[in-house]
């Protein structure tokens, strides 16, 4: 049994990953890379050193693109880093992990807790290949544990990248604006034809009915989107559906 003495003792403290460097206590910055990149107040001496952010910006690109390159076929899926250990969510998510796993799928996620935790552990326990690309955020966000191969990334642009090259499929569980954000995004290069035999899986029809509901009643009734944008989505509760579709699209000669 483990007396008080020998338990490990729990520090808190501010910390920041921003790239490959950790900043803790009060090495810790202010503001993120990028928000100086698109924040325009303030002295205007940032313009002189934009080529030095462009020179960072191929880093990660290059850096994303070595670490990525022979993971194999792999499905991105997106989720709420809210999502707690023990609630539904959790548990689809890491069902998700797995079942992706055992059809032969590397699994990517942002790399972070809550539902992308849950997806990674579910992919790791089955012996897939877990990646997580994390980014810096002004708050605290580190790799979970169960990432097996992971990215640190400074910029969003580079990292949402990163998803769309390297993933046949996205899979999106219940989340807020930034899993809206990269549904959006794939949904937006599949109708424009960046994209091709990418399926698009929503899990959970009572979280995101309303959502295609109301695209069909306002941007499909006028005008703004076709029918066949909107096929674009598959909504389902079925986990099996779900990677059905990414296997069919996979095995698509």
């Amino acid at each position: 049994m483990t007396t008080p003495a020998e338990r490990p003792v729990e520090l808190s403290f501010p910390t920041r990953v921003k790239g490959p460097v950790v900043q803790r206590r009060g090495q810790v910055e202010a503001t993120t890379t990028d928000q100086r990149l698109l924040d325009h107040r303030g002295p205007q001496d940032w313009v002189h050193s934009d080529p030095w952010r462009v020179l960072r910006i191929e880093a990660e690109f290059i850096e994303g693109f070595g670490a990525l390159a022979e993971i194999g076929p792999a499905i991105a899926v997106f989720g709420s880093a809210r999502t707690k250990p023990g609630f539904p969510d959790y548990e689809i998510a890491e069902q998700a992990g797995r079942k992706l796993a055992e059809a032969g799928f590397s699994v990517i996620t942002g790399g972070g807790p809550g539902a992308m935790e849950a997806t990674n552990k579910g992919a790791q326990q089955a012996g897939g290949v877990s990646i997580g690309l994390n980014i810096e955020l002004p708050f605290e966000q580190e790799l979970n544990h169960w990432v097996d191969l992971g990215v640190n990334f400074r910029y969003f642009f580079a990292r949402k990248t990163m998803f769309v090259k390297y993933a046949q499929g996205f899979l999106v569980l219940p989340g807020g604006y930034g899993t809206l954000d990269e549904l959006f995004e794939a949904v937006t290069l599949v109708q424009t034809h960046k994209i091709t035999r990418f399926p698009v899986v929503l899990v959970g029809t009572a979280y995101w009915g309303g959502l295609v509901d109301w695209l069909r009643q306002a941007p499909l009734s006028g005008g703004a989107i076709n029918a066949d944008d909107l096929g674009v989505l598959t909504v389902t509760d079925d986990l099996d559906e779900a990677v059905a579709l990414m296997v069919a699209a996979r095995d698509q000669p």
